[in-house]
């Protein structure tokens, strides 16, 4: 037996943005959902007290934004059971009653929302607008009407919260060339009469502290999940000038790195304590924080993972979690006794026997999980599966894409390179001007740790992975002699043409990663893919959407030439209608079993369950 494509596409991607509600009749549970079966739209369900399951979200809408192009929160709940949120097909704010159908609040044009807030007290939706790569935080009623705009401060905003007095405002800032996890703001301005911030002060973060996060305590301070001592910790800002607290001394994670703003790792309870999502990509944990006496219990029970998103009301945390057999699921979690409750409805699961177990390692000081295949006595093809970002990580959850390959004899190893976000800044920083280096070393070694063990075969080893991943992925094809092959999901290929045409938001990220242009020009000439291409260990297969404005599909095209120039073999597959990332069902299927064809290539094994695949080239 073995893992169809079908069932990686069902139940691919997982809820996100949740919200707890406290209702007179008990507490009501917000979340989105990926539709891979709907085109891949994202639908808000909206779950009652009495346990009932509703679609908030009509037919046909699609509750996502560009804002960044990763998108930001995207909607919000109403009293009574309406909805506000930002439509994917022309990024506007509408406003939906229950029952009925829904209404735009703002008019047709260039403009993106996101990362939207409801502040107590006040009939309109916050968000941060963005037009032409400038941004804004604006107000916009909920009756309709003409946004006003609130602030005008940093390039990038995010995280605005309107204090309990309903006097002040706070949001959190950076400015090009820093990434929000590089250094970040956090500020404070008084309201006026009319809704705009007046002059604000910076409270928190600066070029080399990382605010992730801010939720106000009381009108006097706030709690800011901040990384001064290089670790995301939760700690108490005061706003009368006095040295701030951390509440949470430890080296674990407590924040993320902010890709989606209107992520969220602590939520403040009705009574003054904080959910809290905090640890390592090896175990996310879930816990309850007393701010006062710095008690932190943990309540996520065999829980290895707890997402970026965690509500609190009447008692009950609403937050979303995993482990290696089961997927990403909303689960109510009791603060006073820790009582588990999954409420998103089940997802169709293959057979337990064909998932693997995770094995948490460092191979010669590299983080990584492997995954053993099925059915293999001794040294196995192993393929090493590179995260994107590459400021991000791979943490310890059900990944049906990994059992797909597993349950077909190929082994899987997740690395956490040198530049992964939840081990700390020093790790994460390990990449700084050593993108195309560090990575692919890591990653290398990972691989040829494996063989050492005698569980890898050092002829069958392969490389793969999306967006830096991608990047990742080809810079090991051309900068190493250790991989047969590569696969490479909408991949940079050249990090200077890259830098010139992919969107503001990353614009200046490789500033950080390899260096600031012109001046380091040399670095990027001779890491890039692209220009090295005739050094290729093996084969490559290019995957791309044709709709991708971070990474445009013409990286993957001028790729793809210089191998067939230097008599490398190769093959790039399209996809209309998909941008970063898979969301459709079809595109999930076709790219999983073009996968693994090209494995069955280089590892010379049978697929006769997937169309075949043809490289081109010279062998």
């Amino acid at each position: 037996m073995s893992i169809r494509p079908i069932d990686v596409a069902r139940t691919d991607g997982g809820p996100q943005w949740v919200e707890a509600v406290g209702t007179p009749s008990g507490v009501e549970v917000w979340w989105d959902e990926p539709r891979p079966h709907e085109g891949g739209r994202r639908c808000v369900v909206r779950r009652l007290p009495d346990g009932s399951l509703v679609d908030a979200l009509p037919d046909g809408w699609n509750a996502r934004n560009r804002l960044i192009e990763y998108g930001g929160r995207s909607w919000r709940p109403l009293p009574g059971g309406g909805l506000v949120f930002t439509n994917w097909a022309d990024q506007r704010l509408y406003r939906l009653e229950h029952g009925g159908t829904p209404r735009p609040l703002t008019e047709e044009g260039p403009a993106r929302y996101g990362d939207l807030y409801l502040p107590p007290g006040r009939d309109e939706v916050w968000a941060v607008r963005e037009i032409d790569d400038v941004r804004d935080l604006v107000a916009v009623p909920l009756g309709g009407g003409r946004a006003r705009v609130i602030t005008k401060a940093q390039h990038f905003l995010m995280n605005p919260r309107i204090s309990p007095d309903g006097r002040k405002v706070a949001w959190i800032g950076y400015d090009h060339p820093n990434m929000p996890w590089d250094g970040t703001e956090l500020c404070v301005a008084p309201l006026s009469a009319e809704g705009t911030a007046g002059p604000y002060e910076v409270v928190a973060g600066g070029p080399q502290e990382s605010v992730s996060q801010a939720e106000w305590r009381d009108e006097t301070s706030l709690y800011a999940v901040t990384d001064p001592t290089g670790w995301w910790n939760v700690h108490l800002v005061p706003l009368d000038g006095s040295p701030g607290r951390n509440l949470t001394p430890v080296e674990q994670e407590f924040g993320h790195a902010a890709w989606k703003p209107g992520l969220t790792t602590i939520a403040v309870a009705p009574d003054g304590r904080l959910a809290v999502v905090y640890g390592t990509p090896d175990h996310r944990r879930l816990g309850v924080l007393e701010p006062e006496t710095g008690e932190l219990r943990e309540l996520g029970g065999d829980a290895t993972y707890w997402a970026s998103t965690v509500s609190v009301a009447d008692g009950t945390i609403a937050a979303v979690r995993a482990t290696p057999y089961t997927p990403l699921e909303v689960t109510l979690v009791g603060l006073a006794d820790g009582a588990h409750e999954v409420v998103s409805p089940p997802k169709p699961l293959p057979d337990r026997s064909l998932l693997p177990t995770p094995e948490a390692v460092a191979i010669d000081g590299v983080h990584a999980h492997l995954y053993a295949p099925a059915g293999v006595q001794g040294p196995a093809p192993y393929v090493i599966f590179v995260h994107g970002g590459p400021t991000g990580n791979l943490p310890v959850v059900l990944d049906l894409e990994i059992a797909y390959f597993t349950s077909r004899g190929i082994g899987a190893a997740v690395v956490n390179y040198g530049g992964s976000t939840g081990y700390g800044r020093a790790y994460r920083e390990r990449l700084r001007h050593e993108w195309g280096v560090v990575d692919v070393h890591d990653c290398a070694k990972v691989a040829r740790g494996l063989v050492e063990l005698g569980r890898a075969d050092a002829a069958k080893l392969a490389i793969r992975g999306g967006s830096a991943g991608g990047w990742t992925t080809v810079a090991a094809l051309v900068h190493s002699d250790v991989f047969a092959g590569g696969v490479a999901h909408y991949a940079i290929t050249d990090p200077e043409s890259w830098a010139a045409e992919t969107h503001d938001f990353e614009s200046r990220y490789l500033d950080g990663l390899v260096g600031p242009l012109p001046e380091t020009r040399q670095r990027y000439t001779e890491r890039s893919p692209l220009l090295n291409a005739s050094r290729a260990s093996g084969p490559c297969l290019m995957l791309h959407g044709l709709e991708d404005a971070i990474v445009d599909v013409g990286q993957a095209r001028r790729f793809v030439d210089e191998l067939d120039k230097h008599g490398r073999q190769w093959e790039l597959l399209t996809y209309p209608g998909e941008q970063h990332g898979w969301r459709r069902e079809e595109t999930i299927v076709a790219t999983l079993e073009a996968e693994l064809a090209f494995y069955g290539l280089i590892f010379d094994m049978e697929t006769p369950e997937v169309p075949p695949l043809t490289l081109k080239g010279r062998a």
